[in-house]
């Protein structure tokens, strides 16, 4: 297997996958529609869609009902991203090399697409049960494990410790810190991947040992996230560097430095691979997942 080839067809494949999901640019609502495709649109690794995707095919899922869950994922992902970078949150003007959402079409337009597509994904991710390929309850189950990590127990939860962090300076803690990475950002892979073996129909052991790897992706993204705020450039990253200096935000790199946070970050990445690894015992294998989750270990954007 080429990994690069492969990656580069999987990743229009999910690309292709999302966009086919867009809402129509049209009626009154058509500026705050155009906001939602225009933020969609600026691209991204699609990694959390990709996630599901090649979870679900790991535990031998084949149909389509995955691809309305690839699209939401995408969309609720897109519309953390658009309100993060509003001036009230971290006031960042590009992402991705490309004007943010509110730079383009205003505060408040910014903010009602953000609205939009968290919506817009869970009326996307309903279409599924329009669809053949997996069952009703698993369907369900899958929704339900994307509104709660999406949510005040997940995702939310975790930027609203984030901006708390933020006033109290040096005196952020590890334990606050992995409290706002776990939920801020391994909650979404999380919710990406345990869908994907959900509709697929993994075992409830199976599921709880894909959240376990979930995380450790997540910590380790993050942190990769952190060391490349540091280390890289707004040509490479696509985005400002050095954002969390400006705004005082303690970091892995802070509060243990980029040698014990890269440390920490790769030994991560490695026992997320051999929590994955496991399951060949059990008959259920999918190289290019593993292989996915060693790219994130030297990414560099």
């Amino acid at each position: 297997m080429n990994f690069e080839i492969e990656l580069e067809n999987r990743t229009k494949e999910t690309e292709s996958v999302v966009k086919a999901y867009l809402p129509e640019e049209s009626g009154w609502a058509k500026t705050v529609i155009e906001a939602m495709n225009y933020s969609v649109n600026v691209g991204g690794k699609r990694l959390r869609p990709m996630l599901m995707a090649e979870t679900y095919k790991l535990f031998g899922g084949k149909d389509k009902a995955v691809e309305p869950f690839m699209a939401a994922i995408e969309m609720i992902h897109t519309y953390s991203l658009v309100h993060d970078d509003l001036p009230a949150m971290d006031n960042d003007e590009y992402r991705r090399g490309k004007k943010t959402t509110w730079v383009v079409y205003g505060d408040a337009m910014a903010i009602l697409a953000g609205d939009g597509l968290l919506n817009y994904a869970f009326e996307t991710a309903l279409t599924s049960f329009e669809m053949s390929g997996s069952s009703v309850a698993a369907k369900a189950k899958a929704l339900s494990i994307l509104a709660k990590k999406a949510g005040i127990h997940g995702m939310i939860g975790g930027q609203t410790a984030d901006i708390e962090a933020e006033h109290l300076g040096g005196t952020v803690t590890q334990e606050h810190l992995l409290f706002i990475h776990e939920h801020k950002t391994a909650a979404l892979i999380q919710a990406a991947m345990m869908a994907g073996a959900v509709l697929a129909g993994a075992s409830d052991a199976q599921v709880q040992m894909i959240e376990q790897a979930a995380y450790e992706i997540g910590i380790a993204f993050q942190i990769q996230d952190d060391i490349l705020d540091v280390t890289s450039s707004l040509e490479t990253l696509g985005k400002p560097v050095g954002s969390d200096a400006r705004n005082q935000k303690t970091t892995y790199v802070t509060l243990k430095g980029i040698e014990e946070a890269s440390r920490e970050q790769k030994e991560l990445s490695a026992h997320a691979i051999e929590l994955l690894a496991a399951f060949e015992k059990e008959g259920y294998h999918n190289a290019f997942l593993l292989e996915l989750i060693r790219s994130l270990i030297t990414r560099d954007r």
